[in-house]
Parts: structure tokens; sequence; C-alpha cells
């Protein structure tokens, strides 16, 4: 189902808006709790995917991060993963689920998303830190702000005085720390406020 899935309007503005920012020797870093690599779909260069994404593996034993964008993933997982919570377990033998390709390995495969409960990787939560440092506007999008440690990102950057704006369909427990806040469909308010300015020099 996620791979029919394309990018929506805002998306794509912030993949444009990127290009055109880059043209002028300026910088965009998206750094999302999305699994779904819709950003990377739309064209966006410079992400950081903190919960991971849904198109990679992990394997359990050596480690190894891959792209894989089968699906299913294995022939004994086809037709299983319904939603629905009452749903009877699959009962897949362990031998026929996912393995690694890794020489001498055969580890079992997960994906390589963050589930509930576990830590976030240190390593892009120190990319994540050097990224807010740099920081001069922030935007937060599309986020309940409730989610930590990502909740707090954008409150530590509006603390040292750079300017946030949060676009959201509601009122979220962070907006009063922002300096904005545009209400309404991210889909449409978002490629209004980064449609090129008239003072805006475009190469």
């Amino acid at each position: 189902m996620m791979q029919r899935v394309e990018p929506n309007p805002g998306h794509l503005a912030i993949a444009e808006c990127e290009a055109r920012l880059h043209k002028q020797g300026r910088r965009v870093m998206v750094i999302t709790q999305n699994i779904d690599e819709l950003h990377r779909k739309a064209g966006t260069k410079n992400i950081l995917e903190i919960h991971g994404s849904i198109f990679k593996t992990r394997c359990t034993s050596c480690g190894v991060v891959a792209e894989n964008h089968k699906s299913p993933i294995c022939p004994a997982l086809s037709g299983k993963g319904a939603p629905d919570p009452e749903t009877q377990d699959a009962t897949i033998p362990v031998e026929k689920l996912p393995r690694c390709e890794e020489a001498a390995c055969g580890g079992l495969l997960r994906p390589h998303v963050v589930w509930f409960g576990e830590n976030l990787d240190p390593s892009i939560l120190e990319e994540v830190d050097r990224e807010l440092a740099l920081c001069d506007l922030c935007l937060v999008v599309g986020t309940s702000s409730v989610v930590y440690p990502a909740a707090m990102f954008a409150p530590q950057v509006s603390a040292r005085g750079v300017p946030v704006a949060e676009f959201n369909m509601e009122i979220t427990p962070a907006t009063n720390t922002f300096r904005f806040h545009f209400q309404g469909p991210c889909g449409k308010i978002l490629p209004e406020a980064l449609a090129p300015h008239e003072t805006e020099t475009v190469s």
C-alpha cells in the first residue's frame, strides 16, 4: 500500500524550496519522523529520517541496513499483515521469514524503523543536534508535537531566538512557544508559504 502513495503538494513545495534555495547558496534540511520516504520521493535531498524507513531492512544479527522495496518482502508474507487487532496470528514458520543475504550471515531481517519503546539511533540524534545548532529558521509541519525527543527540536531552537513557524490543522501543545502559527491543511498552506517571494533573487 505504501508504495502506491504519492507525495502531496506540501512535500513537493518543500522539495522545490530546497532546490531553489540551493541555487542561492542556502541550505534546507528536513528532519522527519515519517518512515514513508515521501520527502525523498518528492525530490528532497537533505533528509534525516529519525524513525528510519519502511523501505529499508536491518539484519538482527549483523546489523546491515539495506534498501528493500519488495512487496511482500518474502513469499511467506504475501497476504499477511492485516491491521485488524483481532486478526489471528499469521503463524509463519521461522524458516520462512526474510533472511539477511550477507555472506555467511542469514540472520532474520526486520524493518529499519523505530518501534514504540525502542531508542533512536544515537548517530542520527547527533546529526540532528548539529543541524539544530546551525538552524536560522525552523518550520514545524504537520506534527502533534507530543512525540519525544522530536517534540523538543523546535522549542530548542526557538529558545535561542530562532523564528519558528508551525503549520498544522490544529493548535498543538507547543504552539504558544513559536513565533508563527499557520492553521490549515499543510498540502494547501505550505505551497503558498514557500512560494518564491517577489523580492527573492531566483537564478
